[in-house]
C-alpha cells in the first residue's frame, strides 16, 4: 500500500528529511487547530466527515489543512492514503489535484511565491512515488532553503534542473544537497 512519506521516512535523509519532518509536523498542527475549532475528536467518524467536507471545496482552506484532511482519508479504490496512491488511480489522481486548489498564504518575511514553492516541494516529497526521479531530487533538495524562507531565482532553478538532469537515477536518489548535485554533474560531464 502506498501513502504519504511520514516522519523519518524520506530515503534521501539529511537536511531534506529534517525539513520534511518539520513540514509534516506543521500539517498536523494545522489540522489539529482546524479540527479543534469544530470540537471534533481525532480518529472519530466526525473527523472523517470533517476531512471529507474540506475536500468538497479545498479552495476555502489553507493548504496545510487540505493536506491534513487528505492524511485522514483512505482511497476506496486502491486503499492508500487519499491522494497518495499510485499514478493512474482515478480517485487519488483527483485528490492529489485538490491539494493544489488550496489557499497559499505566504509566511511573514518570505518572498512572494515561497509558500507556493514550499507546498509543491512538500507535495512531491510526501508523495514521491507519483513523480519522476528528477522532480523528486530537485524538490526534495529545495525543501530546507524554502522552509528557511528562500526562493530561488528562475536562473538558479534552471541551473539546478540542468545539473539534476545530468545524473543517473541512482545518483538522483543518493545526493543530499544541491552542491552535491553540482559536483556530481560536473564529474558526469567532465
Amino acid at each position: 500500500m502506498l501513502g504519504v512519506v511520514k516522519h523519518g521516512q524520506l530515503p534521501r535523509g539529511g537536511k531534506p528529511a529534517v525539513a520534511l519532518d518539520e513540514i509534516e509536523a506543521g500539517i498536523e498542527a494545522a489540522w489539529q487547530a482546524f479540527q479543534a475549532g469544530f470540537d471534533v475528536v481525532a480518529g472519530s467518524s466526525d473527523e472523517t466527515s470533517l476531512a471529507e467536507a474540506v475536500l468538497l471545496d479545498p479552495s476555502e482552506f489553507e493548504w496545510r489543512v487540505v493536506d491534513g484532511a487528505l492524511n485522514r482519508l483512505t482511497c476506496q479504490d486502491c486503499h492508500s492514503t487519499l491522494g497518495a496512491g499510485p499514478v493512474g488511480c482515478h480517485r487519488c489522481d483527483q485528490a492529489n489535484g485538490y491539494r493544489f486548489a488550496a489557499k497559499e498564504i505566504d509566511r511573514p518575511h518570505v518572498p512572494p511565491g515561497n509558500e507556493h514553492a514550499l507546498r509543491v516541494a512538500s507535495a512531491v516529497a510526501r508523495t514521491r512515488h507519483r513523480y519522476s526521479p528528477q522532480a523528486r531530487c530537485g524538490y526534495e533538495l529545495a525543501l530546507p532553503s524554502l522552509l528557511d524562507g528562500d526562493l530561488p531565482t528562475t536562473a538558479e532553478a534552471q541551473a539546478s534542473k540542468a545539473a539534476i538532469n545530468k545524473l543517473t537515477d541512482a545518483e538522483l536518489d543518493s545526493v543530499t544537497s544541491l552542491s552535491d548535485v553540482v559536483a556530481r554533474s560536473t564529474t558526469a560531464t567532465g
